[in-house]
């Protein structure tokens, strides 16, 4: 599989495998690792965490399957994000990307992914009451001690990213974003081009969009779903998810998509895509879907 350069010592395959819904699997430990072992024979060696994911147990989950075969780290990537703080008797749902929370964080990540190292810590959304020379420091001491190699971010819009990256001694490696066919937000309002900008390989949550392409009944569902089979009779697709997976990664942005799934013929049709190819007028009539109307 592809592989993207993010620094000079660090590359994520194409696609990633998401844990977001590890928890809802109800996989056993002996099912996920099979899981994570059909996703890295397929060349996905990058696997997507955050602390919160299943209500602070989808790292665990994922943890104690890698345990059972510890050879396999060293052959894989992980990210975990933190920064977000769910609701609680005392607090409600709230952000928190103060030094001493991105360490602890950092520190039971650690513990729960059975490792004594992250390849990328994200901040999981823009923190208003960020301070960021707290945040920056965090990042720095993390780095120092070897827990975390790089660091970047998630939903950070052009001017979050710049400022955060104004405090730092070294650069943000990547931002995660919402990014798909129907939901065009972060390729209209400067985000993508930001990452264009600083030479950032993005990553792509719901990639595709989170389902709604293929249950959703609105006009604009019904209409892209439409041209994606239009398009994919044309690439010789099998299914849509393949044609959206494809038009993310046709952009010249390198988009790395991650699949949230633990069906292993949803992986399959993941890897597929990037034998699909959708020339310009292909890409554009699927845009032209998902805004109603043609570029101006």
């Amino acid at each position: 599989m592809e592989r993207i350069q993010l620094t000079n010592d660090l590359s994520f395959s194409r696609f990633i495998h998401g844990s977001w819904r590890l928890a809802d699997w109800q996989y056993s430990t002996k099912k996920t690792l099979d899981l994570i072992e059909h996703a890295m024979e397929r060349g996905i060696t990058t696997f997507d965490h955050a602390d919160i994911y299943g209500g602070y147990t989808c790292e665990t989950l994922f943890g104690d399957a890698l345990n059972e075969k510890p050879s396999l780290r060293y052959q894989m990537e992980l990210v975990t994000k933190c920064g977000i703080v769910l609701p609680s008797e005392q607090l409600p749902k709230h952000y928190n990307t103060t030094k001493s929370h991105i360490i602890a964080s950092v520190e039971q990540s650690l513990r729960n992914l059975r490792t004594d190292y992250i390849d990328l810590l994200l901040i999981h959304r823009p923190d208003p009451f960020m301070d960021p020379h707290e945040t920056a420091d965090a990042f720095v001491q993390l780095k120092e001690a070897g827990k975390v190699r790089h660091f970047g971010v998630s939903n950070f819009k052009d001017h979050q990213w710049r400022m955060l990256e104004s405090y730092m001694t070294f650069p943000l490696v990547t931002n995660q974003l919402e990014l798909s066919a129907y939901h065009l937000e972060n390729f209209e309002d400067g985000t993508l081009h930001l990452c264009q900008e600083k030479r950032i390989a993005p990553m792509a949550w719901s990639p595709l969009a989170g389902g709604s392409i293929f249950n959703g009944t609105d006009e604009k569902a019904v209409r892209l779903r439409q041209t994606l089979q239009d398009v994919g009779h044309e690439i010789g697709a099998d299914r849509i998810d393949e044609v959206l997976y494809a038009w993310l990664i046709r952009h010249p942005a390198q988009i790395m998509p991650i699949i949230g799934s633990g069906k292993k013929e949803r992986i399959d049709a993941a890897v597929k895509s990037l034998d699909l190819s959708l020339n310009h007028g292909q890409w554009f009539a699927i845009l032209h879907s998902s805004m109603g109307h043609s570029v101006p």
